[in-house]
């Protein structure tokens, strides 16, 4: 799907709605923002539901997949942002690290962090308007004060080596 309607009137709502509830308990229990009234003046960037269906080897649906991401094309330089350079490794040094460890008989380990970018700690303030589905209770004129970074922000790469760097 597409959009939250397209997952709402899928044969496979059930299955999308598992998926969603993860993502989201995975962003509450990772603290990725807190619920503040609006300030004045400041405009909230919004969000949207990504959806993907994770297949095994022999073609079989493993998962359904739902991620929340920011969008981050609405951030203002400067307000919401202001670095975004993030380093990025170049495929020469990957294959020189390989034929080293080839030579040398290295045992390589490879390692996948899962929502890695939401280990990156903002320093802006970034106001987001709260997730389509999720929205509290009681708290309907609030929005999401983001303290890590969340994917689709222009930022959030650059948070994540950072947050990387430093272990």
């Amino acid at each position: 799907p597409m959009t939250m309607a397209d997952a709402k009137n899928s044969a496979n709502w059930t299955e999308w709605r598992h998926a969603m509830d993860e993502e989201y308990a995975a962003l509450k229990s990772n603290g990725t923002w807190d619920l503040v009234p609006l300030p004045p003046g400041r405009k909230p960037i919004t969000s949207k539901w990504l959806f993907k269906i994770k297949h095994k080897k022999d073609g079989t649906v493993e998962r359904y997949k739902a991620r929340l991401v920011a969008r981050g094309y609405t951030q203002r330089y400067g307000l919401d942002y202001k670095e975004t350079f993030a380093p990025v490794v170049r495929f020469e040094t990957i294959r020189a690290l390989l034929t080293l460890a080839a030579v040398n008989d290295y045992h390589i380990h490879q390692m996948d962090v899962s929502t890695a970018f939401l280990n990156g700690k903002l320093n802006e303030e970034i106001y987001m308007v709260q997730p389509e589905g999720y929205i509290q209770k009681g708290a309907e004129n609030m929005v999401c004060l983001l303290k890590k970074g969340l994917y689709g922000l222009k930022q959030a790469p650059r948070e994540w080596f950072k947050t990387l760097s430093e272990c």
